[in-house]
Order: C-alpha cells, then sequence, then structure tokens
C-alpha cells in the first residue's frame, strides 16, 4: 500500500547574530528575549572586550560564541553570517530586545512561506531611559530580518546597513533600543563614531567648509526639535537634537582636520 503524500511546509527557522564588546550590561536582556522565538543564537565576542559579556554568554546552553578580532562594524558581522545554522537571520545588536509581541510575530512568521528577501521592524529607542516618540526617531523602520543568501552588510565603516537582493517586507512590531542609559555612555560612542564617519565622508572626496559648520548643525537642530516635533520629547528631546547637531559639527570638523592632514 503506497503511503499518502502530504504537503508538509518546514518551519523558517530563524537565527540571529549580535556583535558584543564590552556589554555585561546588555547581553542578558538581549538574549533572554530571544529564546522564545529564535531557534539559533550566534554571538560575536570582540577580542579587546575586557569585562564579564563572555561569562554572561557561556551561561546559556542555546549560544553559540567566536571570540574574534574586530574586523569593522560590517566585516564583523557578516563573519557572523559564515557562523549561524539557518538560512533567516535576525540581525540584533547587544543593547536591543526583543519584545514579547514581535517574539509571537516570529513564532508566526517561520510557520509560513515568505514572501520577502527581508523585512524591516520599527524601532522604540530608549534615550536617557526615556523612549523618544518624536525628533525623527520614531518608528525608525530598519531592514534586521532577512534571508542571508539574499542579502549581505554593505562596506560602510560606520552606519552599516544591508543590500537586499529583492524586496523588503514589514514586520509588524517594534524591536527595544537601549541606545544611551546616561551621559557618559552617549559620548564615549560619540568619538568613535564622529571620527569613523569623518573617515567615511573623506572616502568619498567629501570636503568640509564654513557653511558645513554653520548651517548644517543648525538645519539638524531645526528639523529634530521642531519639523519633527522633538518638543514633544519634553527635556530628552532637547538635550538629544543639541547632541545630535553637536555630532553633525564635530563629524565636519573632524573631516576638515583629515583635509588639513592629507595637504
Amino acid at each position: 500500500m503506497k503511503k499518502k503524500k502530504y504537503e508538509v511546509t518546514n518551519p523558517n527557522h530563524i537565527s540571529s547574530i549580535i556583535i558584543a564588546k564590552n556589554e555585561e550590561d546588555n547581553i542578558r536582556l538581549c538574549i533572554e528575549s530571544q529564546l522564545k522565538c529564535i531557534d539559533d543564537i550566534v554571538v560575536i565576542i570582540d577580542s579587546k572586550s575586557t569585562d564579564k559579556t563572555l561569562e554572561i554568554v557561556k551561561e546559556y546552553e542555546k549560544v553559540k560564541f567566536e571570540i574574534a578580532e574586530w574586523q569593522g562594524y560590517a566585516g564583523t558581522k557578516q563573519f557572523a553570517l559564515t557562523l549561524v545554522k539557518y538560512n533567516w537571520v535576525l540581525w540584533i545588536d547587544a543593547d536591543e530586545e526583543i519584545t514579547e509581541e514581535l517574539c509571537e510575530e516570529l513564532n508566526a512568521f517561520k510557520k509560513t512561506t515568505p514572501s520577502f528577501s527581508a523585512y524591516s521592524l520599527a524601532r522604540r529607542a530608549f534615550f536617557l531611559g526615556k523612549w523618544i516618540k518624536h525628533s525623527g526617531w520614531y518608528p525608525g523602520r530598519v531592514v534586521r530580518l532577512f534571508n542571508k543568501n539574499k542579502a549581505k552588510f554593505s562596506s560602510n565603516d560606520v552606519h552599516e546597513f544591508l543590500e537586499v537582493d529583492g524586496e523588503t517586507g514589514k514586520l509588524k512590531n517594534d524591536i527595544n533600543h537601549y541606545t544611551d542609559p546616561n551621559i557618559h555612555h552617549y559620548f564615549e560612542k560619540f568619538n568613535i563614531y564622529t571620527t569613523l564617519a569623518a573617515a567615511e565622508l573623506s572616502k568619498t572626496n567629501k570636503t568640509a567648509n564654513l557653511t558645513d559648520l554653520l548651517l548644517r548643525p543648525t538645519f539638524l537642530f531645526i528639523k529634530m526639535f521642531f519639523i519633527r516635533r522633538g518638543f514633544l520629547d519634553g527635556l530628552h528631546g532637547f538635550i538629544l537634537a543639541v547632541f545630535s547637531s553637536t555630532y553633525v559639527f564635530v563629524k565636519y570638523l573632524k573631516l576638515w582636520e583629515i583635509q588639513k592632514q592629507n595637504k
């Protein structure tokens, strides 16, 4: 007697990749938010990490980890993709958390046949402990769930993104991003990111002049605080607009410094 053939839809298991350096304050929350919906978690720990990140990661049997030399944001994430088990990958930062609603949506996603090569999701960014709902920060959609065979990371030194072969869909639910818990943390990243951003501009032969230093920061403040209604975020919105415009000022100032050195 012949066995009856059934049409079986295999679930789309999901791997995740996390890049971590000195993330002992964040990594536990990041990992535990994934345990009910991610099937394969890969953490790349920067070899220069000096805190308890590795010890915390080792507590979770479900997590695979690798200590690696830093290859830049994009290069390190691309390396992480070589270690994942499944084709569908969620890129998540160590200071991010999958919400319960998103976790349920990802579990439902695994039972479907995906229509797109990648999917974007909205981020709730928390600045100095407050969810910034305006200032141009929310929903701030980012492409994070993707088929690794149809996407790759851009070569940017900072603010890398996914280059997707095919169309991108949207997930309904949010991810939490605890971006800057305090001012000290903000300015630790500030110096690194402005240097990388200036170098990126220099590679594309951009130049910095007085107009860039005067007008770009001013326009960004006006856009964030007034046009994008950052004033509705209260004092946090004002601080964020000031810090962001300062970021632009310092980025172009460092570009100007690079130009002087090159001459």
